[in-house]
């Protein structure tokens, strides 16, 4: 049996897609798999991602060729992931969640307390410039876009000091660079951060029971608890919130931090509940976010982002 997957042609996008391959290979070592990339609008459109209002950016793409039948499924980045779907298509699997902490990357070994001020530092986040701004309110925070080992060049380059992104990407590349890792107290990730979406269609059982195989059954909970909260407060890149659910035993702790565009007002919310129940705990610290003013945050943030549109 041979199956065709779709994936972004980026190299971290491949890396992730082959490790998907080696896994399904050791479950069916006779089945054939074949990578066919496919470019969408996150590649092709140069601007900041918080600037592009659309969701799906960078999947759109290869989803409609998994429901056109041009590839068998595709190996997206959670997080990149809207959570409506074409129709027919399904969230099939997702394996083993990678560290979900954001790590720190400079050319002189400084860290995020130890950088100088004034330094400019990259990150193509809104959630994390504003937390870099939260904890050296002293440095120049500035959008950069590229593959992972583009930004890093642009830190050895000195067009940047210093960048902030996910050590997830690091880690499935296997790029050797010293990093310093950053708390997941004051660096809160964001929904679905370090996971790995297998996307299918909903009819195809023997593909789908395939990728069953190489799910991991926390990582899904936890995921879902984070998108149903991310779902019920409406975030996004244009408003981002920091979330991040951890199972232990039978109980879920889900985590959640929102800021004010500068960064002044802080919204933290953590509760538990039964890890089995994720979208309901999602949903119970969303309601406590709009309690809180969640939603007066979000519209500083949209009115912010019109203001940079216009520059």
């Amino acid at each position: 049996m041979k199956y065709v997957i779709g994936a972004r042609g980026s190299q971290l996008s491949i890396a992730q897609t082959n490790w998907v391959k080696s896994e399904l290979k050791k479950i069916n070592p006779d089945a054939e798999f074949e990578i066919k990339t496919i470019t969408t609008k996150g590649d092709t459109d140069a601007r900041p991602l918080f600037t592009i209002d659309q969701k799906g950016i960078f999947e759109k793409e290869i989803d409609r060729a998994v429901a056109d039948n041009e590839v068998d499924f595709a190996v997206h980045s959670l997080k990149d992931v809207p959570s409506q779907l074409i129709d027919d298509l399904i969230l099939s699997s997702i394996p083993k969640r990678e560290m979900v902490n954001d790590i720190f990357i400079s050319s002189d070994g400084t860290n995020l307390d130890s950088v100088k001020p004034g330094a400019v530092i990259g990150t193509s986040s809104l959630r994390r410039a504003v937390q870099i701004t939260r904890k050296r309110p002293d440095v120049i925070v500035r959008p950069i876009r590229g593959n992972i080992e583009t930004r890093i060049r642009k830190v050895f380059a000195n067009e940047f000091d210093a960048i902030v992104l996910a050590q997830a990407g690091i880690t499935r590349l296997g790029v050797d660079t010293t990093f310093t890792r950053l708390s997941i107290e004051d660096f809160s990730p964001s929904p679905g951060q370090g996971a790995l979406a297998i996307v299918s269609r909903k009819n195809d059982s023997d593909t789908n029971s395939m990728l069953a195989k190489i799910e991991d059954s926390d990582s899904r909970l936890e995921i879902e608890a984070e998108r149903a909260l991310s779902d019920y407060v409406d975030s996004g890149c244009r408003f981002p919130i920091g979330a991040y659910a951890k199972s232990n035993g039978d109980e879920m702790t889900l985590s959640v931090s929102a800021f004010s565009v500068d960064g002044k007002q802080s919204l933290f919310v953590t509760k538990s509940g039964s890890k089995y129940d994720p979208v309901s705990l999602g949903k119970i610290v969303g309601m406590e976010l709009r309690k809180k003013g969640v939603n007066d945050l979000a519209i500083n943030w949209r009115k912010k982002v019109e203001e940079w549109n216009k520059q």
